[in-house]
């Protein structure tokens, strides 16, 4: 997404669900200088050193396999129409890297969907569990008796690529008290918000300019934030993690995940400032670049986004960390194999061949739709988790290139097992 798109990506929370808003786009950030060195590498070198290459990898299946032969010679089913897409049938020998991907990731994630099943697809978890222990083989040939590929094109039929971007967890430092550096509040949603029973409450301004506004929210800070642009961050991002300070001194890992917010619409800070000519490009590095010279006009332009993010805290066990924050879908993102679509086009829980070649990654794997956004519009889009933290920055910011997409639909009768032999 460049530097840091001005307009990017991901993620809704879902209904009672935990993400983001769904109004809120996603702007990648670059981490502040209290949570990565004061001189981060650029976006293109980083990302250069954490190169995602998926086109070295040693096939695991080929096409003189029996049951790859055997799907590709099976009569092709009728293409399938979507609101915002259509499905159109294809062979596996089509899909660019097929039989390449050893699928041991990907099938956590797709355990992960098993956990909200939709039809048809669902009926199928019970054997989605059982495959969790076999050969990568082995859970090729089943993925090819029981799922016929389809090309996602937009709804005339035109195969232009779509675009790919990424999107991250922050991890922060933060306080469990106000102190001296530690300023910034981060709030659980408060009583009178409820109380507005969907109406648009206070705006940031009016919460952050009123000491009684402040002082009614007092019992519901959940952390404190040492920087102004790293609290907006998780605004934007609707979720990250925060390495937390108790009193006593000990640091814990705790996630903050979308909750609600205060009912008024997104409004994007870089692009407020870019339309006053305050700064010639819509990234994160730039607006962190004019705060530091203008911090006495911060306040001013953190008010032009009116809306405020209200979180909940929930604790990471050492099973939790290493897993995402819950998309759209309602499970939990793994990282390099959970995706952002448009549910108009891919409905979610879908699994998706997806590949794209650029300057960041060259990307040919098996992916799960668990996740959306309102950026993310489109038959032929999508946004890809890649991670949390510092070390996830470089692909999410960087990645900003071509993209196509299979999706694979249970067939309406699998192929017959003596065909694996």
């Amino acid at each position: 997404m460049g530097a840091a798109l001005l307009v990017a990506c991901s993620t809704p929370a879902p209904p009672g669900g935990s993400v983001a808003e769904p109004d809120a786009a996603r702007e990648v950030p670059v981490p502040s200088a209290t949570t990565a060195p004061a001189a981060p590498p650029a976006p293109a070198e980083a990302a250069a050193a954490t190169r995602w290459d998926d086109t070295e990898a040693l096939p695991v299946v080929q096409a003189g396999h029996p049951v790859w032969q055997q799907a590709d010679a099976a009569p092709l089913p009728a293409p399938l129409l979507r609101p915002k897409a259509l499905w159109q049938p294809v062979r596996w020998a089509d899909l660019p890297g097929w039989g390449r991907d050893a699928l041991p990731e990907v099938w956590n994630a797709w355990l992960r969907s098993c956990e909200r099943p939709a039809p048809p697809w669902g009926a199928l978890c019970p054997q989605i569990r059982r495959l969790s222990i076999a050969e990568p083989a082995e859970r090729y040939a089943w993925v090819m008796r029981h799922w016929q590929p389809y090309r996602i094109v937009a709804p005339d039929g035109s195969p232009t690529p779509g675009l790919l971007t990424g999107y991250y967890e922050p991890e922060l430092p933060a306080s469990r008290q106000r102190d001296a550096l530690h300023r910034i509040p981060l709030y659980g949603p408060p009583p009178a918000l409820q109380a507005a029973a969907g109406q648009p409450w206070l705006t940031r301004r009016q919460i952050e300019s009123d000491a009684e506004v402040q002082a009614r929210l007092a019992p519901h800070v959940l952390a404190w934030l040492a920087d102004p642009l790293d609290a907006l961050l998780l605004h934007v991002q609707g979720s990250g993690r925060l390495r937390i300070t108790e009193p006593d001194g000990r640091q814990r890992l705790v996630r903050l995940a979308f909750a609600a917010h205060n009912g008024h619409p997104y409004q994007s800070v870089l692009r407020a400032l870019l339309q006053r000519g305050d700064i010639r490009e819509g990234t994160w590095e730039a607006l962190r670049a004019w705060a530091q010279a203008n911090p006495q006009r911060l306040d001013e332009v953190l008010w032009t986004n009116p809306r405020v993010v209200f979180f909940r805290e929930e604790p990471l066990d050492a099973l939790d960390s290493q897993f995402g924050p819950r998309g759209a879908q309602g499970v939990a993102l793994t990282p390099g194999r959970s995706v952002a679509v448009d549910r108009d086009a891919i409905p979610y829980g879908t699994p998706l061949w997806l590949v794209s070649h650029g300057p960041v990654a060259r990307l040919q794997r098996l992916v799960l739709a668990q996740d959306t956004g309102a950026a993310i519009v489109g038959a032929v889009r999508a946004d890809f988790f890649v991670g949390w933290g510092a070390s996830a920055y470089p692909v999410a910011a960087g990645l900003k290139q071509p993209l196509h997409l299979w999706a694979l639909w249970p067939r309406a009768q699998p192929l017959p097992a003596e065909a694996t032999r």
